[in-house]
């Protein structure tokens, strides 16, 4: 078959000259820089709030919906990723991508005005939406813009600004609550806390300004090649309303679970219950659809299989070494931290660095398992070291075993979208990017609830076993403050309840002769008491957290395990890509392959 003519930064696809533009010079440059401001805008908008949350309940009088705050975001960022993911590659990325800014930046500035906690939750939601946008597409576009050998290098520096912006985005949240500007009409020095919203409107708006001038709306592959209604009707939207009810019920009873309701109470096992029929109908209905929302033939590839069980289980170590190293450094070692962004900053340093490092290595050998591979035993090495962490730990012991872990996380990080993208068809990068990202995300939740259920418990028995027999006369909401682990990592708190029961317990002390000695040696005997409380909580606490720890291990000898089943596909540059396709394009491959086929042409 006679090879048609082609010029640089042309594709061939089923025998058709793809025309799509492909960027470089000034316009590649725009379109990075728009894509990391996006970028940094879901990052930094899923920490930065937490540091301002106890200024915004004083504001808005919302102590008992506070975490509604953070999850109402967590829901709805999580449910839009893999929808989003395949209408982008039905329809076109550019759009959606700047859709899910705008709506972004809508529900950043109406969260900045709310006058109420149920404003501001319905807000924060609306914000979530356009987050799950921008983590969905983000990645999926450099997959778009680079061959999978250039690609290396991109994914793994973007996953480490990622890590970078989670770090800095409690310190940052701090700062603008403390110093926000106040201006007349929009802040008050009470409520300077609006500005962890309205920061996100001049970077957003810069981000808008660079994506609508400079990304081509041509350039990804669709699969859909229908327009008008026709385009409409193959929308998977019985899969969609599926899938978001069975994420939604699913987060809910994941978060519930152990802190709102007992996980064997109706309300925890209702919606989980709920959220299992509703992935089952989702399945059913995958079956059925003309585009499904996840083609689970995707999942007869053993790469995107592996990558999939891999996202899941880096989410849950990931959050198990991020939730309760700050909670140990604080609670058991008794170290102050502003935050705890600032507590876990070596390891997210080392994370972002190593991802960096790692994109750079694969794009030059062309492989990624052996990194895979690597990290997945540097990370159970440095979870191993943290299992052995106690109460005579110091900080140093602490900061080397969680930069040990950061690097392990770095290896792996850029591995799993990489080796998806380079593993599907083109017409699919949406779909299996955003099914990747989702599948981490529902591993942080899944290892949130997991861990702090070990935790709790393991506390709860040690407490049982290790407390004073005086502290058990105590009344039960005295008993109960003592023994919470907030007291230990709230500077003052243990002074203070110390110092509330010492003047009940001595204002019924009757006036007398021995009335100062009897004061002072119940003072001394209810301060001995309560340190003995709190030294048990403190160890009860380190015994819980080293548990946690050693759940998180065994997710990593999971890591390991599925690492070497994450099949080495070599990376192509642009060049080896079009030479392929040229020796291919004699008419011997299937009608499927010539479809799915597209390689980029040198001079790009």
């Amino acid at each position: 078959m006679e090879t048609p003519s082609l010029h640089a930064g042309q594709t061939v696809s089923a025998g058709i000259v793809d025309t799509r533009p492909r960027l470089q010079g000034f316009a590649l440059a725009g379109v990075l820089a728009g894509l990391m401001l996006t970028l940094l805008l879901s990052a930094l908008d899923s920490t930065i709030v937490g540091t301002a949350l106890p200024r915004i309940i004083g504001s808005l009088h919302g102590f008992s919906d506070y975490t509604w705050v953070v999850t109402a975001y967590l829901l709805t960022s999580t449910t839009m990723i893999p929808i989003v993911g395949k209408l982008s590659d039905q329809f076109g990325r550019k759009w959606f991508l700047i859709g899910g800014v705008v709506v972004f930046l809508i529900g950043s500035a109406l969260s900045g005005l709310s006058q109420t906690m149920e404003a501001l939750i319905i807000f924060r939601a609306l914000q979530g939406i356009g987050a799950g946008a921008l983590m969905s597409l983000t990645f999926t576009i450099i997959g778009d813009i680079f061959a999978p050998a250039e690609r290396a290098r991109w994914q793994g520096l973007f996953s480490g600004v990622f890590a970078l912006a989670s770090v800095i985005g409690p310190a940052v949240g701090g700062w603008l609550t403390d110093n926000g500007p106040v201006i007349s009409g929009l802040t008050t020095d009470a409520t300077r806390w609006r500005w962890v919203f309205y920061v996100n409107m001049p970077v957003g708006i810069l981000a808008l300004i660079v994506l609508i001038t400079q990304l081509p709306a041509n350039i990804s592959i669709r699969s859909n090649r229908y327009r008008g209604w026709a385009a409409i009707r193959r929308i998977d939207f019985l899969g969609a309303v599926l899938a978001a009810g069975g994420t939604i019920c699913l987060l809910l009873g994941l978060t519930w679970g152990g802190q709102t309701y007992p996980w064997n109470s109706a309300q925890v096992i209702g919606i989980l219950v709920a959220s299992v029929a509703l992935f089952i109908g989702f399945a059913i209905a995958e079956h059925y659809a003309v585009e499904p929302i996840l083609p689970f033939d995707l999942f007869k590839n053993q790469i995107f299989a592996a990558s999939g069980l891999l996202s899941l289980t880096i989410g849950m170590a990931l959050f198990a070494v991020a939730i309760y190293l700050p909670l140990f450094i604080q609670g058991v070692l008794g170290q102050t931290a502003t935050n705890s962004g600032a507590a876990i900053t070596p390891l997210m340093l080392a994370l972002a660095a190593c991802s960096a490092i790692g994109g750079q290595l694969i794009a030059r050998i062309g492989r990624y398992q052996w990194l895979a591979i690597s990290g997945g035993v540097v990370l159970a090495f440095g979870i191993f070291l943290l299992t052995r962490l106690d109460v005579h730990s110091t900080l140093g012991n602490v900061t080397v075993d969680m930069i040990v872990v950061g690097i392990g996380m770095g290896m792996v990080s850029p591995v799993l979208t990489l080796a998806v993208q380079n593993a599907i068809p083109r017409s699919r990068l949406g779909v299996g990017t955003g099914a990747v990202t989702y599948l981490r995300s529902m591993g942080s939740t899944l290892g949130t609830a997991v861990l702090g259920t070990v935790v709790n418990n393991t506390v709860t028995a040690q407490l049982n076993s290790t407390l004073p027999p005086a502290a058990h006369r105590l009344p039960a909401p005295v008993l109960a403050a003592a023994t919470n682990q907030q007291v230990l990592v709230q500077p003052g708190a243990p002074q203070q309840l110390v110092q509330q029961v010492v003047q009940a317990a001595t204002a019924q002390v009757p006036a007398g002769p021995a009335h100062a000695q009897t004061v002072q040696a119940l003072t001394q005997q209810i301060t001995a008491l309560f340190n003995q409380i709190f030294e048990a909580t403190r160890q009860a606490l380190a015994v819980g957290i080293q548990h946690a720890f050693m759940v998180g291990l065994f997710v990593s000898f999971a890591v390991i395990i599925i690492t070497l089943f994450l099949k080495d596909v070599p990376l192509l540059s642009a060049a080896q890509r079009t030479k392929a396709a040229l020796e291919q394009s004699d008419g011997s491959a299937t009608a499927e392959e010539e479809q799915e086929r597209e390689v980029v042409l040198p001079g790009v």
